[in-house]
């Protein structure tokens, strides 16, 4: 008889879900026994990802900043597999970039759809469901960058430590549902959007792999498994005393300060994977 695996018959919907930490945790929770429902507003690679991982998976276009296509990304957690356990709230983008006086609002308005908005989606959502039901997970994808400032975009700080507010506050809600909602704050993790700001090149991954490392505590650089692995814990049931907690996977490096590099950039919108938008 073989070994289940620690998500073993549970149902995802994880969004961003077709590169970077989101494939990451796509194949992690699928070697882990799950189902997993690839959110993304990326088609080429979200549908060859589910084509190359097989029967459980589904992909579904998903342009997180629209409440109507992150519910039904859920509803198809629920229409294939018959249940949602597990909601991953993990897209984003760097965003707005530029000094404060100078931040386009149209981009900062963005931004927070995106980074912000999206979770609480996500949240709204997956609860319909597992209210009734009983149980379920509530993951999000936060940053060091919410944890201490100088480390992102304005704009993208103020959502990240949003994230970590509204999972603080949605855990205290849903507990009594048997509903556990967590977050996690990755430190740089070699992914395109991590490499077309240090390298100015999406594709660059080994280099920026390498770049992470030297400044690493650890000396070695984080990679999307990391933090899929952080997921696979929070989602499984060794973490079912945990909720309304952050994960921080960074090698250590909320001990230290941050640089404010993001502040001194030509103001410009970072997009998905790594496409940066002039303004």
């Amino acid at each position: 008889m073989g070994t289940q695996g620690r998500l073993q018959d549970k149902v995802a919907v994880i969004t961003g879900a077709a590169s970077g930490i989101g494939a990451g945790t796509v194949r992690r929770f699928i070697e882990e026994g799950a189902k997993v429902i690839i959110a993304d507003i990326q088609d080429e690679p979200g549908l060859a990802l589910a084509k190359e991982l097989g029967a459980n998976t589904r992909f579904i276009h998903t342009d997180v900043t629209a409440e109507e296509q992150v519910a039904a990304a859920v509803d198809l957690a629920v229409k294939e597999f018959g249940r949602i356990d597990i909601m991953f709230n993990n897209a984003g983008v760097v965003g707005a970039v530029g000094r404060i006086s100078e931040t386009n609002t149209d981009q900062w308005n963005r931004t927070v759809a995106i980074l912000l908005n999206s979770v609480y989606f996500g949240m709204k959502h997956a609860s319909r469901h597992m209210v009734p039901q009983g149980s379920g997970v509530i993951i999000s994808t936060s940053s060091t960058a919410g944890i201490l400032g100088g480390l992102g975009p304005h704009c993208y700080t103020a959502c990240k430590h949003a994230v970590i507010g509204i999972t603080k506050s949605v855990a205290s809600e849903l507990a009594g549902n048997g509903i556990r909602v967590n977050a996690i704050s990755p430190g740089n993790t070699a992914t395109a959007m991590t490499s077309a700001v240090m390298t100015g090149e999406a594709d660059q991954l080994d280099a920026t792999a390498e770049h992470i490392a030297k400044g690493s505590l650890l000396g070695i650089a984080g990679l999307p498994e990391d933090i899929a692995n952080a997921a696979v814990y929070l989602a499984s049931d060794e973490a079912r005393y945990i909720t309304g907690h952050t994960l921080v996977v960074d090698a250590g490096a909320t001990t230290l300060g941050g640089t404010g590099r993001f502040h001194r950039q030509p103001t410009a919108m970072m997009r998905e994977a790594g496409v940066r938008e002039n303004g």
